[in-house]
């Protein structure tokens, strides 16, 4: 059992998923037709012996808190587990008053009640796996006010465009955090994911909410540098944000190869979700599959090659989906070719017999569209 209880934030400022976002937030994002991204940062902190966790909800709750149900999935519907959702109750419409700190202060009572006297914040948008327990041991020893997570990466011109930077010095001190804004090819990537005591978190609120209205806690920790004894530590494996439309195909798209897969997944780190009891998927005789993520209950008579179709999906015979990530439910017409595309959920495709697009600009249907 890990001494702290577990945050998981909503997305920053730095998250525009155009299209998907429109309907529900990152975390509920599916993804290799079985996951919702909110799953990998959960699953993290259970496997890691965290019971109580928060999840705190910035707009279009409806799909995740139907997925999170009571955490029953994620071994957290117990006398000990705890899966908490939470909101700002009376946050602006302001996407600029509607943060994290302003989230945390309208839900402060919910903070102080918690019985652990460390806190582990993640966030819902970034796919990775890491025992916290091991990070907070990590923390403890070292007597750091504050450790953060960091990767580096050797393309940061290209890829994490917008993701918090950490500056370092020799002794892994944090000196400031920044924005990557394609600069420089190896930066030092935040995974926005800190550990420190409740009593500093909540100190931490406090006094950016008192500094300004507008600070959110990533501003307060930058403050905070010059101040604390700040710690980075790095992680190793694979490791992705889902911080715009192009990293979120991209990010299904490279999973399908078994062998990247496998640095992420681990039999003995499972990584937990609410299942669907569906039947298997139908395969026709005239279809043609390869080299492809294909979730349960589907029919297909059709061609699909490098592709995540989800659950629930319908492609008719002659059809060909290549290079595209498929939502749940989704219907292909007969003949329909879709290529490098991005199709949301209950989207049907049928009278338009050619949907074309390049995996450097892929394209986007729209949830429940007739195309």
């Amino acid at each position: 059992m890990c001494n702290a209880f577990g945050i998981i934030n909503s997305e920053g400022s730095n998250v525009n998923v155009e299209g998907v976002q429109d309907y529900r937030p990152v975390g509920a994002f599916s993804f290799l037709g079985r996951y919702r991204i909110i799953d990998f940062p959960i699953s993290n902190m259970t496997n890691s012996g965290v019971n109580h966790i928060q999840v705190y909800v910035k707009s279009k709750p409806r799909s995740l808190i139907e997925h999170l149900g009571t955490g029953r999935h994620y071994n957290l519907n117990s006398k000990r587990g705890k899966l908490h959702i939470l909101y700002g109750e009376n946050l602006s419409d302001s996407s600029f008053y509607n943060h994290d700190v302003a989230a945390y202060r309208a839900n402060m009572s919910a903070i102080e009640e918690v019985n652990y006297p460390y806190v582990i914040i993640a966030p819902s948008y970034m796919i990775y796996a890491m025992d916290y327990s091991s990070l907070l041991n990590k923390h403890i020893e070292s007597g750091a006010d504050i450790t953060m997570v960091y990767q580096s990466v050797e393309d940061a011109r290209n890829e994490f465009i917008n993701c918090d930077v950490l500056n370092l010095n020799k002794q892994k001190g944090v000196l400031s955090i920044e924005r990557n804004r394609g600069n420089y090819k190896t930066r030092n990537i935040s995974l926005e994911t800190y550990v420190l005591s409740k009593e500093l978190f909540i100190s931490l609120v406090n006094k950016a909410a008192n500094i300004s209205s507008l600070y959110s806690f990533r501003d307060m920790l930058n403050d905070e540098c010059s101040e604390l004894d700040v710690r980075g530590v790095a992680h190793r494996g694979y490791f992705v944000a889902i911080n715009d439309f192009k990293s979120y195909y991209h990010a299904n798209m490279e999973l399908i190869n078994i062998n990247k897969a496998m640095t992420l997944f681990d039999d003995e780190w499972p990584i937990y979700t609410r299942t669907n009891d569906s039947a298997p998927t139908q395969y026709y005789a005239c279809s043609d599959v390869h080299h492809s993520v294909v979730s349960n209950g589907c029919l297909i008579e059709g061609t699909v090659e490098n592709s995540v179709i989800g659950r629930g999906c319908t492609l008719k015979k002659g059809c060909v989906v290549k290079d595209s990530v498929v939502l749940p439910g989704v219907m292909i017409g007969e003949d329909v070719h879709i290529e490098g595309a991005v199709v949301d959920k209950k989207a049907k495709i049928t009278r338009v017999k050619e949907l074309i697009a390049d995996a450097e600009h892929p394209a986007y249907v729209k949830r429940g569209d007739r195309i």
